[in-house]
């Protein structure tokens, strides 16, 4: 045998002893396993290597004892403080002890009607820091959403007295639930919110009228101490004795009943410092509770 055919058997030989392949891949032992798991769809799902499927959820957190779930919308609601009695309309303390029984309740009815009357009523109500249910006539609010407006804004209440200012309880029951109903339409398009307050005109209701209040969630109230300011007239009106009247009859959580009329807009400033020197306050309507 030639040299040559010896170099190249003892060549063969060399690289059968080594293990070594020809036509391997030179970076084929580099390559890794895939992962045990991977996700799929929003962490809901995992996928294992072998194609099974498998829960990737947290653990759900215990509930902790004693305290109660958040609202949904984070919001929470504000305790009322006063509930009104049913037979007398006057406003009373929820707790005794939790809120103060010397005060009263503003209301002013047949609105809203002019745009200067009700500025100054808002500036007045601004000074003493008080709020009050203006019960408005749908009628009116038709005509000048703009004060319904302004009054909202303003962060006073805003009650439901009927879309004509007619008696209701000589109404029938579908001119009733027009007549109420209307109103809650209205308003609520106007301000977004529906009244919660509703007071019938000349404080003339019947059970239709209370029916409907109630399906509509209105608290159904007449007043406990009247201004007598609608007995008055252009050439006869008399701020002092809208004063007069309302003294005459104050007593702890008196339901007072106004008008927006010149007269009262001029007494206001003046009742109201005379029921703060007598050591009342003025209630809140949100504070109010409603049963309806």
């Amino acid at each position: 045998m030639s040299k040559q055919w010896i170099a190249i058997l003892a060549a063969l030989l060399l690289l059968t002893s080594c293990g070594a392949k020809p036509d391997a891949s030179p970076d084929a032992s580099a390559k890794t396993e895939p992962p045990a798991s991977q996700t799929v769809s929003g962490g809901e799902k995992t996928k294992t290597a072998d194609g099974a499927s498998a829960s990737n959820q947290p653990a759900p957190t215990p509930a902790k004892e004693g305290k109660e779930p958040a609202a949904a919308d984070g919001v929470k609601k504000q305790a009322k403080r006063y509930t009104m009695n049913p037979k007398t309309y006057d406003i009373m303390p929820i707790d005794p002890n939790g809120a103060p029984k010397k005060v009263v309740l503003l209301t002013f009815d047949d609105g809203p009607k002019d745009l200067e009357m009700n500025k100054a009523l808002l500036d007045t109500l601004q000074k003493h820091k008080a709020k009050a249910v203006f019960f408005l006539n749908g009628y009116r609010v038709k005509q000048k959403p703009e004060l319904v407006e302004l009054l909202a804004s303003s962060g006073q209440t805003i009650g439901n007295h009927s879309w004509d200012h007619i008696d209701l309880k000589k109404e029938t029951k579908e001119k009733v639930n027009q007549q109420i109903g209307d109103v809650q339409k209205a308003i609520k398009e106007v301000t977004g919110k529906a009244p919660v307050f509703f007071r019938p005109p000349f404080g003339s209701g019947s059970d239709d009228v209370r029916a409907k209040a109630k399906e509509e969630g209105l608290l159904f109230m007449t007043w406990s101490n009247g201004s007598k300011d609608w007995e008055m007239t252009v050439k006869k009106n008399s701020p002092e004795q809208v004063i007069s009247n309302v003294l005459s009859q104050l007593h702890p959580g008196s339901n007072i009943l106004m008008h927006e009329l010149p007269w009262t807009v001029e007494a206001l400033d003046k009742l109201l410092t005379q029921l703060e020197e007598k050591g009342y306050g003025f209630v809140d309507p949100e504070d109010i509770e409603i049963t309806s």
